[in-house]
């Protein structure tokens, strides 16, 4: 699979599970952490490999977006730390709904750039078969990828 298309179906999975939240209702705090508990391990995964293939891949095909990609790294920096927080928080206490949905509103930003700003510029600088290699490593990475945000290594450790 086009790694551009992997990272995009990542997105959507996100989106269903944030979707999912905002229809649960405050008593019904069994299920905010189900889904909180998916979120993280999604967006756990797809950070890190983002940042350990995707992001280098991209730009060394496309240096143009060398500022897209280290706003990126930051904006995940971020989420992993609230990720991290939702990780130990219980859903019954009052600040679970709005933590999440800060959380929400920043990934929907960080997808809204990537699709939108910098995606096309890297499918044009790296063609078809880079993709789909480059997706193969995604595939692959996220079966090592860690699902602690804890053990995410932070922006300024790489």
């Amino acid at each position: 699979m086009d790694a551009i298309v992997l990272l995009r179906e990542d997105h959507k999975t996100v989106e269903k599970l944030f979707k999912q939240f905002e229809k649960t209702s405050d008593d019904d705090t069994a299920e905010r952490r189900r889904i909180a508990d998916e979120v993280i391990e999604e967006l756990t995964v797809h950070a890190w490999i983002e940042e350990k293939f995707f992001y280098p891949a991209a730009r060394e095909a496309a240096p143009d977006t060398k500022d897209h990609i280290l706003e990126s790294i930051e904006e995940h920096h971020a989420v992993v730390w609230m990720l991290s927080e939702i990780k130990d928080m219980d859903p019954g206490d009052e600040r679970f709904k709005a933590k999440m949905t800060v959380l929400m509103e920043q990934v929907r930003h960080h997808v809204e750039e990537e699709e939108q700003d910098w995606f096309p510029e890297v499918r044009k600088a790296m063609g078809r078969n880079r993709l789909t290699e480059l997706g193969g490593e995604l595939e692959a990475g996220k079966k090592q990828a860690p699902r602690d945000p804890l053990a995410v290594p932070s922006a300024e450790s790489k």
